[in-house]
């Protein structure tokens, strides 16, 4: 498809003159000339109104799985929209492709999870948790069970309540956040909290600040503990082997639900349907969104055990939540056929046997950069760390921060899309990313990590 002729600065200009993007800087906008024009993407490559093609190590912004340009998923959008473009589900009505998607998401799911709410992003699913979180304590006759216990650094959305249950403190100093009802604890990030500490003693460390706060806030008083398989936008956090299993263990030996963050983690993001079941716990609540319709549609989802349910059904009465879009038809039907390519193209298993350790190894080549205090991955998400001193985890100008920007920038002039966050560069591709496009990637940060070095050392 030919990109159409668009008038680029001018919507620069009208970019500044009226749009506000999303968590920006609106005076480096101005400064810049307004944002980066994209206008058509293909595979895994984007390309801006000025010419130039960037391999999008990013999958939009961590959810386009199957990658740009499938003509299925605008066909499906199509003939849904023209045989019922919307409905609710608010008037004791639904629509085919929104129950054919919740009976294909539990099937998914496995075990226990057998029910499914609709929202439209993964904000809103993390909002719906709350709320369905303190109204089944509630119904149950537990009304003081209404504390949520979270990690510093994590991620759960924009929203007053996501902001709230996620633990990234220059988001809480927007609206001042977060709201009561929220405890913090120690994210398990070894690199940058237990970098000479024995892997499974700080898996021990860092779950048992878990089982503390439960004891010091009281486990009558705690409603759930909420996290993400590998925390994302905090960094790409892969937590020590043995973690996860810890967490579930504290969360079932006091009688708390366990909410497994799949937003990003979910379809095939690291080599298994969802996070959780790569690392072998059972939650009882999991909001996915992003990968669910990689990105073509805003939709969102939580699946929910069968045991809240019941409780809902019985005791709970009007459960008075929602949105105009949950379950909308559209997004529905277009999730329903990009989980049907994803399974019919073995794309979660070619992360998991191929891809994925491709990337893996991939990866090891800039190891050995004088400012990469570590690589990580796992699946198709991974991350490079920058230190200022081989063999620690020393920070340019002795603060963290400044480098992840720095190296991003570079990577973005060298035609790869990633993300800089704190420290670090982040990527998280689509999961049909060729070998040669990783190849090409490792290739781009390495070339940036030298051309940023002089620039980080004169900081």
């Amino acid at each position: 498809m030919v990109a159409r002729n668009y008038n680029i600065p001018e919507l620069r200009r009208l970019d500044i003159e009226h749009h506000l993007p999303a968590q920006a800087n609106y005076s480096e906008l101005v400064a810049l000339g307004g944002s980066r024009i994209i206008t058509r993407a293909e595979g895994s490559t984007i390309y801006d109104g000025d010419g130039n093609a960037l391999l999008d190590g990013m999958a939009g912004l961590w959810c386009v799985n199957v990658g740009y340009g499938r003509e299925e998923l605008v066909e499906t959008a199509t003939q849904q929209m023209r045989e019922l473009p919307f409905y609710n589900t608010f008037f004791k009505t639904a629509t085919p492709p929104t129950v054919m998607l919740a009976a294909k998401l539990a099937e998914k799911l496995g075990g226990d999870l057998k029910h499914v709410f609709f929202n439209s992003s993964g904000s809103e699913a993390n909002d719906t948790v709350f709320r369905m979180v303190r109204h089944y304590w509630k119904s149950l006759g537990q009304p003081k069970r209404n504390v949520f216990i979270s990690r510093w650094n994590a991620y759960h959305g924009s929203t007053v309540a996501g902001v709230s249950l996620g633990g990234m403190k220059l988001m809480h100093a927007i609206g001042d956040l977060p709201i009561p009802g929220v405890e913090h604890v120690m994210q398990p990030y070894k690199f940058g909290e237990g970098f000479a500490e024995d892997e499974e003693a700080f898996a021990a460390r860092a779950a048992q600040e878990i089982e503390d706060r439960i004891l010091k806030v009281g486990p009558e008083n705690v409603a759930a503990f909420i996290g993400e398989p590998v925390q994302g936008a905090g960094g790409v956090i892969i937590p020590p082997k043995g973690y996860w299993k810890r967490v579930d263990a504290i969360c079932k030996k006091y009688g708390i639900l366990l909410v497994v963050d799949e937003v990003i983690c979910g379809f095939g993001r690291l080599g298994e349907w969802f996070g959780f079941q790569h690392f072998g716990v059972t939650p009882d609540l999991v909001p996915m969104a992003k990968g669910l319709s990689s990105g073509y549609l805003p939709i969102s989802a939580v699946g929910v055990s069968h045991k809240i349910v019941e409780v809902l059904r019985e005791k709970g009465g009007e459960f008075i939540h929602g949105y105009t879009y949950s379950g909308h038809p559209v997004a529905a039907a277009v999730a329903l056929k990009n989980i049907e390519i994803i399974e019919r193209e073995g794309l979660v298993e070619r992360v998991k046997t191929d891809i994925g350790p491709y990337f893996a190894e991939a990866l090891k080549r800039i190891a050995d950069d004088p400012i990469v205090g570590e690589v990580r991955s796992l699946g198709l998400i991974g991350a490079v760390e920058i230190v200022s001193k081989k063999g620690t985890n020393e920070r340019f100008t002795g603060e963290e921060g400044k480098a992840g920007p720095i190296v991003r920038d570079h990577c973005i002039k060298n035609g790869l899309m990633v993300r800089g966050i704190r420290d670090s560069i982040v990527m998280c591709p689509p999961l049909i990313i060729t070998k040669a496009e990783i190849d090409r990637m490792v290739d781009i940060i390495g070339r940036s990590l030298r051309e940023a070095e002089p620039v980080l050392r004169a900081l």
